[in-house]
C-alpha cells in the first residue's frame, strides 16, 4: 500500500508553472531522493506535497496526518532551550519522543541550552529532531544536510535508515549521498513547458521565500 503518491502533478512558484506530469509513489520502507538543477522546481514541489500550496493540476494522495515537513528554515524557537522546543513539538503532534529524539540526534550536551545560542550545524540537527517527534511515517526533506558537518550528515543517514526500516519512507531533494539504498527522480524530464507553447496556466500566486 502506498503512503504517499503523486498523479500527473503539475505545480507553479510565483504562480509560473514550473513542473508538470510529475509522478511518482512511495510504500513502507521507500527512500525517493529527487534531483535538478537550481530553480528546477525541487523546494515548489516538496512544498505542495506538505500541503503548503495546491497543485496546479493532478493529484495527491496520502492517508491523513501522514507527511511530516522539514524545509531549509529549521523552524525552532530562539527564546527556547533544545529541550523546550521538542517539548513544544512533541506536544504539537500528541507524541512522546521528545527525550528520545534529543539522544538520538547526539543533542543530549545541548538540552538546556537556548537556540539562540547554537551554532547553525547545532540547529539544524534541532530542527531535524523534529522530524522524529511528529510520529508521522512519511519524512519530506528540503535539503535537510545544510550546514552540517560529516558527522551530522552520516548520523541524519543512521536516523533516516531506521525511519525507513521501521516502515516509514522518505522524500527528499538533497545532493548528499546519505549512504541510502533510495530510488532517484531526475525532474529535468518534467520542466514545465512555456504557457505560450501549451503549458499550464495558473491563477494562483505564492508568497514564495
Amino acid at each position: 500500500m502506498s503512503l504517499l503518491s503523486a498523479q500527473d502533478l503539475a505545480v507553479a512558484r510565483a504562480g509560473i508553472a514550473v513542473l508538470e506530469g510529475v509522478q511518482f509513489a512511495l510504500t513502507a520502507g521507500q527512500a525517493l531522493v529527487l534531483r535538478g538543477p537550481n530553480g528546477i522546481g525541487k523546494t515548489t514541489l516538496l512544498r505542495t506535497v506538505a500541503g503548503l500550496q495546491p497543485p496546479l493540476q493532478g493529484n495527491i494522495t496520502a492517508p491523513p496526518d501522514t507527511v511530516a515537513y522539514a524545509a531549509h528554515a529549521d523552524g525552532v524557537k530562539a527564546t527556547l532551550t533544545v529541550a523546550e522546543n521538542l517539548a513544544f513539538w512533541a506536544q504539537v503532534f500528541g507524541t512522546s519522543g521528545a527525550e528520545a529524539a534529543i539522544d538520538r540526534m547526539a543533542l543530549r550536551e545541548l538540552a538546556d541550552r537556548r537556540a539562540a545560542n547554537l551554532s547553525a550545524g547545532q540547529k539544524r540537527r534541532l530542527g531535524l529532531a523534529r522530524l522524529l517527534v511528529t510520529g508521522r511515517p512519511v519524512w519530506v526533506m528540503d535539503e535537510p544536510t545544510v550546514s552540517l558537518d560529516a558527522a551530522s550528515v552520516q548520523l541524519f543517514g543512521d536516523v533516516v535508515r531506521d525511519h525507513l526500516a521501521a516502515g516509514g519512507a522518505a522524500l527528499i531533494a538533497t545532493h548528499i549521498d546519505l549512504g541510502l539504498d533510495a530510488a532517484v527522480l531526475d525532474l529535468s524530464p518534467f520542466k514545465a513547458r512555456p504557457a505560450a507553447q501549451g503549458g499550464i496556466r495558473s491563477a494562483f500566486d505564492e508568497a514564495f521565500t
